[in-house]
């Protein structure tokens, strides 16, 4: 299996959308940000043009967004920041999961700026058990 891959979807001219989301130790979420990447998926975050908040994504799709990247979290049991990164298909409104980092990441730093929520922070307290 060397230089091989598996391709089974493309997701070519889709959406790159993000969630910035913090869990506490009993399971109480927030979500510091919604990013969109202007970009579209492929063009990494480090070198996508971003906005937060999101600003052409419908309320009805942020809120799907976050039910799925709360459910994600849960299963996941993190305890303090994670990124979920979703591919959204505009035509269709399909979303699949690209991405979790189940910590803080340049993503966390964005959303952090942005929003003035101290995300690295926040983890690290919730990490010793505050």
């Amino acid at each position: 299996m060397i230089n091989q891959i598996l391709v089974e979807e493309s997701v070519l001219g889709w959406e790159e959308l993000e969630l910035e989301i913090v869990r506490d130790q009993s399971g109480k979420m927030i979500t510091v940000c919604f990013i969109e990447n202007v970009d579209a998926v492929g063009v990494h975050t480090g070198d996508s043009f971003c906005t937060a908040p999101m600003l052409t994504i419908s309320k009805e799709t942020q809120l799907r967004l976050q039910d799925f990247a709360y459910r994600i979290v849960e299963s996941v049991g993190v305890i303090g920041g994670t990124n979920v990164q979703f591919a959204h298909d505009p035509k269709t409104g399909r979303v699949v999961v690209i991405e979790i980092n189940p910590r803080t990441s340049r993503s966390s730093a964005l959303a952090s700026k942005a929003t003035g929520f101290p995300i690295a922070l926040i983890s690290a307290m919730l990490a010793c058990g505050l």
